[in-house]
This record gives C-alpha cells, structure tokens and sequence, in this order.
C-alpha cells in the first residue's frame, strides 16, 4: 500500500493547489507525489490541512491506530474502508460539534440528523453535511453549488482515453431533483499532471479518483466500489436529514 503521507498528498493536493487548504505548499505535495517518497516533511505539511487532520485523528483513535498518518486511516477518511465502520455515531457527532457547531448556527441539527442517519466520517460526509453548498442547494441556487460538490467529493472514474496531460472518463454525476442523487455514469475530462508532474500515469480501462477534476490514484475494483458505497452513503444520510440551509463560511 502507498505510505499514508504520500497517499494524504495524492487527495490533498487538488484543493490545495487552488487554494482552498492547507499550506501554499502545492508544488511540493505534486513533487514529493512524483519522486514517490515520503518523509516527516510530507507528514509534518498533512497536518496544515485543518479540515481533514482531525478527521484522521479521529478514525485513527477509533481504531486503536497510533499514527493518523497509517496508510489504512488515510485510505478510510478519502476513499472508504472498514475503519469507518468502527467510528460511532455518538463519536462522530461529539467530534464534528466540537469542531463546527459554533460556526453552523442553526443548520447543526441538520448535521446532528445527517449522523444519526448514518453518516461516518468521510470526506464526502464532510462536503456535503458540513460545507455550505448543499445548504444553498435547498434555497434555489442550483448551478454553482452543485458544481461545487461535484467536483469537491471524491468520485470513482473509469479511464477511457489519456490526451496530453489530461484523461477522459466515466464518473458517475451527481444530481438534484430536491435531493441529491448518483445519476448515470457521465464523460467528463479531467488532468492527471501538472507542469510535468503527476501522482499516477493513468491508461484506459483503469479506475481513478477525481478530487476537483484531477486524477488522484488508480484505484482497484474493491477501492472504486469502496468510494461508490461511501458516496451514496453520504448522499442517503444527508437527504435524510432536515433543517434549515447551512450557514458555514
């Protein structure tokens, strides 16, 4: 299995790169994912990502795992695995009120119904209880926060042609009809390098993940069908929740 490090700057780099977390450390994360090494540096810059850092912290103290940095800790909180399962509900809504309830105003009961509706802490989870997109989907405004939750989730793709630095590839969209849904497998595009640095060389027929349009790893069947079930896990806990729209800047 990749290090944890390196696989925590594979889905970290996307967002950071355009400057939504972590450190302005972009070019490094992309360099160290090239060279394929990981040190105390790479882990020591992981914890600047206060969004995703204590969510590590948490699977890993679930799991009576020391270093939140463990390969399967990682894998859990951006893909999906069995150390989800093991972090209760109780748990979870203790760690995200302690985290957020301050700053969610009155959409926390929302979150609280999202987790009691068996949400676990993945980052999609994080994306769509806890961002304020799926909120301003719930008020009319459609186009751009669904957009935005598109491509901030984590989503299976399967490669169907590689162009220059960019790729072609199924990926299952996701719509709102008053709910969200997994609609069917679409093409879109999507890079996998950048300035002649990438993680992964993708070829047709692999499985990928796409974090904002960019080709995190190559997935097997069982981490693709893994990142599907906690897509639509997220997606069945959230629409049973109710409340009024989030409010988190």
């Amino acid at each position: 299995m990749t290090p944890g490090p390196l696989l925590f700057a594979r889905y970290a780099y996307p967002p950071n790169a355009l400057g939504l977390c972590g450190a302005d450390e972009s070019r490094t994360l992309l360099e160290y994912g090239t060279a394929n090494e990981s040190d105390d540096g790479l882990a020591e810059l992981a914890q600047a990502f206060d969004g995703a850092w204590p969510y590590l912290v948490l699977i890993a103290g679930a799991n009576g795992i020391q270093d939140p940095l463990d390969a399967r800790v990682v894998e859990a909180y951006w893909v999906g695995n069995s150390l989800l399962e093991r972090v209760s509900a109780h748990t979870l809504a203790r760690h995200v009120e302690e985290r957020f309830k301050g700053r969610v105003g009155r959409s926390w009961a929302r979150i609280v119904d999202a987790v009691a509706a068996g949400a676990v802490p993945h980052h999609t989870f994080h994306v769509f209880a806890v961002y304020p997109w799926l909120g301003l989907l719930r008020t009319g405004d459609v186009a751009q926060p669904l957009s935005v939750l598109d491509r901030c989730r984590i989503t299976p793709a399967r490669v169907e042609a590689t162009d220059g630095d960019s790729v072609s590839v199924l990926a299952p969209a996701l719509r709102w009809d008053g709910a969200l849904r997994l609609g069917p497998w679409e093409r879109r595009a999507a890079r996998f390098e950048d300035g002649g640095l990438r993680f992964v060389m993708p070829k047709p027929g692999d499985w990928v993940s796409l974090h904002w349009d960019f080709v995190c790893d190559r997935l097997s069947d069982a981490q693709a069908a893994a990142l599907l079930r906690a897509n639509e896990c997220a997606i069945a806990a959230v629409n049973r929740s109710t409340g009024p729209a989030n409010v988190l800047s």
